[in-house]
């Protein structure tokens, strides 16, 4: 039976029951709930604390767990917290967001409830299906990273803004891998406890490969994100010192016409200044220097 209604849990034993999903649950409804376990869920608050202990707790009665499930944006992406609770067999699920790996699973528990005996598979379902989707989440990264290094090998708006870009890349890339390695944590955790049904250890033992195998994918594109970081600052620093070098040349190329100009600008008695067409000359002599400048750095390869 599935109902929507927390009154349902009056008419029910808690051996009948195996998932309770407190989606952004008014008071009365968390009271009601936890009349029915017999325990108190933990808070938001303390279901986004960092420590070990407020992550994982077990009891004579029951376990709490917390993990963060990642939500992408549209540049960054955002940790929600899910707080579960376990007793004996009934799983509750603390949540503020909606979550399609939730409403997927919900679907499939009342299409094949024989496949969900105890809330320990529903853990291990819900576990397993975001694993899937941080998965797709890294598949997509990887992509994009490697579209980048495609704008870079065609240098396609390379400037400060790309290197922006990347950053950002980083920063996600960054809170994925915290993301799995808190339900790799997760896991570790409850594989220890008594509690722990046996026949999820194949189920669990899959899921702990396939989040070692995320993480190596994570910082394999972290790492080649800091080298396209470094290829694209290296690239800036190219056309910048090509900029500079252009400046330098063309400052050495005027500085003898320069100096020849400030010596005829000077108000005293100097050779062919009694000349009309003197100008011609000097400018002339002005253009040769210039010329005599470009000949020697040609030859020292300087340009």
């Amino acid at each position: 039976m599935v109902s929507q209604s927390e009154t349902e849990l009056n008419r029910l034993n808690i051996n009948d029951v195996v998932w309770i999903d407190l989606f952004a649950p008014e008071s009365a409804e968390k009271h009601l709930t936890e009349e029915f376990l017999g325990v108190e869920i933990q808070s938001r608050a303390t279901a986004e604390e960092i420590e070990s202990s407020s992550r994982f707790k077990e009891t004579d009665t029951a376990i709490f767990a917390n993990t963060n499930f990642l939500m992408p944006g549209p540049e960054e992406y955002s940790m929600e917290p899910v707080s579960f609770t376990l007793v004996g067999g009934v799983l509750t699920t603390l949540r503020d967001v909606p979550l399609r790996s939730f409403t997927e699973l919900q679907r499939r528990m009342m299409a094949m409830p024989h496949l969900y005996p105890n809330g320990y598979w529903v853990f291990a379902s819900i576990l397993d299906q975001r694993v899937d989707l941080d998965a797709d989440m890294i598949e997509l990264m990887s992509k994009e990273i490697a579209q980048y290094s495609k704008r870079i090998n065609q240098q396609e708006d390379i400037n400060e803004e790309f290197l922006l870009d990347i950053n950002q890349l980083q920063e996600n890339t960054m809170t994925v891998r915290e993301n799995i390695v808190d339900k790799q944590r997760l896991i570790t955790n409850l594989t220890k406890s008594d509690k722990y049904p046996a026949e999820l250890d194949a189920r669990f033992s899959v899921l702990q490969q396939d989040i070692s195998s995320l993480i190596n994918h994570t910082n394999f594109s972290f790492e080649r994100l800091e080298y396209l970081q470094d290829t694209v600052v290296g690239l800036i620093n190219l056309e910048q010192n090509k900029i500079m070098k252009i400046f330098t040349v063309i400052s050495l190329l005027l500085m003898p016409p320069t100096l020849v100009a400030s010596f005829y600008g000077m108000n005293v008695e100097l050779p062919f200044g009694g000349f009309k067409l003197a100008w011609l000359g000097i400018l002339a002599f002005m253009v040769l220097l210039i010329v005599g400048v470009i000949v020697v750095f040609k030859h020292r390869k300087m340009m």
